[in-house]
């Protein structure tokens, strides 16, 4: 099991944001343009770990040089069952430059899509804190 999954399964947020890379680039599955770099990323999986309820990683996929990972959850938000992947890449310094999840159903997008909107707001601020 990797150290990103170790630390979001262990709630360790510093362990998260340590594995980062500056320049990581997170793509959400409810916006549109990707957000890039660490304190703007590293505040999103802390609403992210707000928001979902029941989280827990279900099945991990790795390339065979390790770089490249899919980490598949499961979780509830607003009681709806949400199923979705993370998809790491790794620098050749072993921290996550492209960061990108995807979920399902369209009816769990739209309560995720819910749910992060309204802590936009505290995202935004702990990202301005964190740069």
């Amino acid at each position: 099991m990797g150290a990103f999954r170790k630390a979001v399964e262990a709630g360790d947020h510093s362990a998260i944001e340590a594995l980062l890379a500056d320049d990581v680039v997170f793509t959400s599955p409810v916006a549109f343009a990707p957000y890039p770099g660490r304190p703007i990323t590293a505040a999103i999986l802390r609403g992210a770990y707000r928001v979902f309820e029941d989280f827990r990683y279900v099945r991990e996929l790795s390339g065979p040089d390790g770089r490249d990972q899919a980490l598949v959850f499961e979780a509830t938000v607003e009681g709806l069952a949400v199923t979705g992947c993370d998809f790491l890449h790794f620098d050749e310094e072993g921290r996550i430059d492209d960061f990108q999840v995807m979920v399902r159903p369209l009816s769990a997008a739209k309560a995720l899509s819910k749910a992060m909107g309204e802590q936009f707001d505290r995202i935004t601020a702990e990202a301005a804190a964190g740069s």
